[in-house]
């Protein structure tokens, strides 16, 4: 991140918001099936750009059912590889935004690794974690339900362009409740995400208490959504 002056208003940087569909849930076996990232500058969409991509793995009907993107959708579409300096040159030298940042992270990441590339080295903003800081009596604060709350239209919901771009309009409308710069920013993001990490891990501790189930045993598969709208660090697709 030597690139980014820590010091300066983060409003002011270029910043893209970024979201990916997928597979399935995990990185490591599941596969991109489409991305959207659109570029804001000084508070307004200065280009939107998103590639339905073959992921080269059947899609399940499950995943199909959520985000109606088929097999036969992206037969003909490029690969990933076929797209990777398109997505890295559009991700360098920006602030990376996206819902639940983590997941679209791990995913790009696990899908450049496969191209023999890593990621940029910028700041990721989650604005799914400002918005678990600044509402936290709302119990729903998936993308779609915030936008709701906000007026911000998201009628694709669950497509990677339209997706991303109702992100990027949050980040805007959270905007005048987080710190100003930059570095102050990334330092608050990381507290708050660090105070809802523990409180999730309390919460998954409690119910396996009340199962009789022991709550220090290994997790065999990532964790359900603990509600509707509040995912799991690996429920990015939803």
């Amino acid at each position: 991140m030597l690139s980014f002056d820590l010091g300066a208003p983060w409003r002011d940087l270029s910043f893209v918001s970024v979201d990916v569909e997928t597979t399935g849930l995990d990185p490591a076996a599941a596969r991109v099936t489409e991305i959207g990232i659109v570029r804001f500058e000084r508070g307004q969409i200065a280009e939107r750009w998103g590639s339905l991509i073959n992921p080269g793995v059947p899609i399940p009907a499950e995943v199909v059912a959520i985000t109606k993107i088929t097999d036969e959708m992206v037969r003909d579409k490029p690969t990933f590889r076929d797209l990777k300096w398109e997505i890295y040159g559009r991700l360098r030298d920006r602030l990376f935004v996206a819902w639940n940042a983590d997941f679209d992270w791990a995913f790009l990441g696990a899908e450049m690794g496969r191209c023999g590339m890593t990621l940029p080295n910028v700041p990721v903003l989650d604005p799914l974690v400002w918005a678990r800081k600044m509402m936290p009596s709302d119990n729903r604060k998936s993308l779609g339900a915030v936008c709701e709350r906000f007026g911000i239209p998201l009628e694709n919901a669950h497509r990677a362009e339209d997706d991303a771009e109702a992100c990027g309009r949050v980040v805007l409308r959270l905007a005048d409740k987080v710190p100003v710069n930059l570095g102050t920013l990334l330092d608050e993001q990381s507290a708050w995400r660090a105070v809802q990490d523990q409180e999730r891990e309390q919460r998954r501790a409690a119910r396996a208490i009340a199962r009789g189930e022991d709550p220090n045993a290994p997790v065999a598969a990532p964790p359900a959504p603990e509600t509707e709208p509040e995912p799991s660090p690996q429920a990015g697709l939803f």
